[in-house]
């Protein structure tokens, strides 16, 4: 990979986390993202499943600010990224997936909710539809129109589901962005 190709990735990553296109990454991105997604499936913030979708998120945003907030202001600017994020990603993609785990076994929770309202025996604990999956990329900011497919390449193993390991075994694949010389 040479090195504009690397900048892009980098860049594309940073500004999924950016979700207010601010500039850098804060806690508010991460309620944000929480927000947007309980949302989209009408879950409301006080339930229980709403409630793990925001813990999830602040323990996110506590393992990326732990990682990359050089400075201390709790924000994560482009270059704290760069030289932070992006090489723990790149060094360990597997355990940055695992800061993200929290907050991604409570979205599959409330997606697989969604599910069971249109197919009764749907369980999150099985994981969820390749659709409910399409709409939670949307809502993250994933282009409508490479939802749908990149929703449906998560399901690796083709059982219709998207498990909890296989959306952090896709995750640790995103983040893991090799250097241009590695």
């Amino acid at each position: 990979m040479d090195s504009a190709e690397y900048e892009r990735k980098i860049a594309a990553r940073f500004a999924t986390f950016d979700q207010d296109g601010n500039g850098y990454i804060d806690r508010e991105d991460f309620s944000a993202a929480a927000k947007a997604v309980l949302a989209e499936f009408g879950t409301t913030a006080r339930s229980d499943k709403g409630q793990a979708v925001f813990i999830g998120a602040e323990a996110f945003w506590q393992g990326m600010a732990g990682i990359a907030d050089v400075d201390g202001d709790q924000r994560v600017t482009r270059e704290e990224f760069i030289t932070g994020a992006a090489k723990r990603l790149r060094d360990n993609p597997r355990r940055f997936a695992e800061i993200a785990r929290p907050f991604l076994h409570a979205v599959i929770a409330v997606a697989a909710t969604a599910d069971a309202t249109a197919d009764e025996g749907a369980d999150a604990a099985v994981g969820t539809s390749p659709s409910a999956a399409a709409r939670v990329l949307r809502v993250l900011g994933t282009a409508p129109e490479l939802a749908d497919g990149v929703a449906a390449a998560l399901d690796t193993d083709g059982d219709g589901r998207i498990s909890e390991d296989e959306i952090l075994a896709a995750f640790a694949g995103y983040c893991g962005v090799a250097a241009p010389d590695a």
